[in-house]
């Protein structure tokens, strides 16, 4: 998936309200950009820190600018818009890019549950729906292993539920967690930052839904999906 725009370096100021970042521009000047991330993104908003944003000129947006990718001090690209998983997903379904999920056709944000929406719901010809879930990565605490949530999700809870009810009724399902970051090579659900969605997520893989983690590739230029990676052996203890 392409940006609309190259990206352009800035460097953070501060991060704040959850979706507000002050930056500086190449040229010196200070603006506020949108920040398309709601959880802590530990590990990736401190002052000083190199930052890629993508400029607009919609009238209709309050912010001319929006952060997308963080850079580490040792070049580590990491994606910070959390709505960009999705569309690379969707990216990677047409272009049949993942060879564990085969379909005739899929439809997005449909509704199912209670008073949930599936981020993708993949059909083929005399099999069973198959509910996808998509879930972004960023936080790394240990060289190598990244981990979800990097804060409580509720709300991620209650989609592991979910799929596993789907499972029982029938379906299949899937929980895929894209790791939006170029340094990864394992994944591991941080346990102790959420034990009640480690809980959940222990409770439906046992329920047969699946789950999957791939990595992306990114730039200043675009960003698609990459190789699948393992469970990291082991877990925090919570």
């Amino acid at each position: 998936m392409k940006f609309t725009r190259p990206l352009v370096p800035a460097i953070l100021e501060r991060r704040y309200k959850r979706f507000l970042a002050d930056i500086i521009l190449p040229d010196g000047s200070a603006v506020t950009a949108h920040v398309a991330n709601p959880g802590s993104m530990l590990g990736m908003n401190a002052s000083g820190l190199k930052v890629w944003v993508e400029s607009n000129d919609d009238p209709k947006r309050k912010l001319n600018y929006s952060w997308k990718l963080a850079e580490l001090s040792d070049g580590t690209l990491i994606g910070v818009d959390t709505a960009l998983p999705n569309k690379i997903i969707a990216e990677a379904l047409v272009n049949n890019a993942i060879p564990e999920l085969t379909f005739d056709h899929f439809k997005a944000e449909v509704k199912y549950g209670e008073n949930s929406r599936v981020d993708f719901l993949l059909s083929a010809n005399d099999e069973p729906d198959h509910y996808l879930e998509v879930k972004s990565v960023t936080l790394s605490r240990e060289k190598g292993i990244v981990e979800f949530p990097d804060s409580v999700t509720v709300r991620g809870a209650k989609h592991m539920a979910e799929l596993a009810n789907m499972v029982a009724s029938g379906n299949r399902a899937t929980i895929l967690y894209l790791v939006q970051r170029d340094d990864a090579t394992s994944f591991r659900v941080a346990g102790d930052i959420d034990p009640t969605y480690l809980a959940a997520y222990e409770n439906a893989r046992g329920g047969g839904v699946n789950v999957l983690i791939y990595d992306t590739v990114l730039s200043a230029n675009e960003v698609f999906i990459g190789k699948r990676l393992p469970l990291a052996s082991g877990r925090i203890s919570v």
